[in-house]
């Protein structure tokens, strides 16, 4: 586990830094696993289409439809989910996604048509709204927004930690568990990784506290420094407080547009590699369920790595947004490699990694950027809202590469899009002249 980085700012004493690891070890392992494991249930039907489209008879097509459809009911329900959490507390609100999603999870073991794969798919991303964004909002409360990019980078380490274990594990239950009590190998991964959701939501609603005022496990001197610290944040963000008073202010500020249009993008580059990784390894030459598997780890290793990296490194030099910019140019172009040549094992999965890390190491710095700059009293509905787009992207890429390689009986057309869609969020995110316009309110 990461510590948080010392303070950038002269005159900040030791006792901060004692008190944030105090606050790091406290929440974040807890968050990062539950992240892992919502994580885990939006992608592991990438490793049941392995078995599931063969016995269901489902096409391509129908495939990125049912992948894609999880992200409507996600933002149908994202706003509402977010706004609710400051009125009724973080631990009511992950604590009653996380009990909804795994139940939800869990019942894809029943799924024997292509109608009730939609349903369910999409009640999925019904109970699933708010949770990303509200973890992101939750850290606002304990966080001061210097210190939340390697924040955020332990909490997002939890995507690729969920693909580098979902990964084996996943390919374990579909083929050790075949056949047992009746049951497709597909039935008995999506339950066992469906369930302990909900254990781990009914832990939260006795271990998270809704905010650092209420948490007895900080002392007095504890809360006062915290809160002198927030203040201090908030002072420094006056100028964001006055132009985004309402949720209609956060949509209408360009550079918020500009920020959630590049989310979108990387999203989409993100996604692909989770939906499609099995089959594009499958492509590549490997046969057994096994080893595409172990081989599908390989990349979110690499993008743990990367991820720690880049958010150490826009922390310390104070700038995100060339950081989250060049990062993405380097995933789309490493994506475009991929594409060039599947049929190549060694070549493929080299590109797929380098992508993999570089994508989700421009998302996590991106993240970073947010809440230093919309005022906090929009800063429920306007993560959310960024967070909308970003679900977008991810609804949207799968039935791109579904609907195109039913077309092409190949995935390279759709690959390829995909490219130009993430490499386009990049040059938005250049342009996005959201950090002058802190840097000016700030200063």
């Amino acid at each position: 586990m990461a510590t948080i980085p010392r303070p950038l700012t002269p005159g900040v004493s030791d006792a901060h830094d004692a008190l944030y690891r105090k606050i790091t070890w406290r929440l974040l392992p807890f968050l990062t696993l539950c992240y892992m494991l919502a994580y885990l249930d939006r992608i592991n039907i990438g490793f049941a289409k392995l078995q599931m489209q063969g016995q269901l008879a489902f096409s391509d097509a129908a495939y990125g439809i049912a992948a894609g459809i999880f992200f409507i009911g996600y933002v149908m329900f994202e706003i509402p989910s977010n706004l609710l959490l400051p009125k009724i507390g973080a631990r009511r609100t992950l604590s009653r996604i996380m009990v909804l999603w795994g139940l939800t999870s869990a019942s894809m073991m029943f799924v024997s048509d292509i109608h009730a794969f939609y349903a369910l798919r999409f009640l999925l991303g019904v109970f699933e709204a708010g949770f990303a964004p509200g973890m992101v909002l939750y850290l606002t409360y304990w966080y001061a927004p210097e210190r939340t990019g390697r924040a955020m980078a332990v909490v997002m380490w939890a995507g690729p930690i969920g693909g580098m274990l979902g990964a084996p594990l996943s390919s374990w239950a579909m083929t050790a568990l075949a056949g047992a009590h009746g049951l497709a190998g597909w039935q008995w991964m999506f339950l066992l990784e469906g369930l302990p959701c909900c254990v781990l939501g009914a832990i939260a609603f006795f271990f998270l506290d809704d905010r650092p005022d209420r948490a007895r496990w900080l002392s007095d001197d504890d809360r006062r420094l915290l809160a002198a610290d927030l203040d201090a944040a908030r002072l420094r963000r006056a100028g964001s407080e006055t132009r985004h008073a309402t949720l209609r202010d956060v949509v209408a500020d360009p550079r918020v547009l500009m920020l959630a249009a590049s989310n979108f993008c990387v999203i989409a580059g993100i996604y692909t590699v989770s939906f499609w990784l099995p089959s594009i390894l499958k492509s590549a030459g490997l046969a057994s369920t096994m080893s595409i598997g172990l081989w599908s780890s390989v990349p979110y290793v690499a993008a743990i790595a990367a991820m720690g990296w880049l958010c150490r490194s826009s922390d310390r030099f104070g700038e995100r947004r060339r950081h989250s910019a060049l990062a993405s140019i380097g995933g789309a172009a490493a994506l475009a490699v991929a594409a060039l040549y599947p049929a190549n094992l060694a070549i493929a999965i080299t590109a797929i990694t380098v992508a993999t890390a570089l994508l989700w190491a421009a998302y996590t710095v991106l993240w970073a950027m947010p809440a230093g700059y919309v005022g906090s009293r929009a800063a429920a509905g306007g993560i959310a809202f960024i967070n909308i787009c970003g679900a977008l992207g991810g609804f949207a890429s799968p039935i791109i590469i579904g609907a195109l390689k039913s077309m092409t009986g190949s995935m390279q057309a759709g690959l390829f899009a995909i490219v130009g869609i993430a490499f386009a969020g990049a040059l938005v995110m250049l342009a996005n002249p959201i950090e002058a316009a802190q840097e000016h309110r700030h200063g």
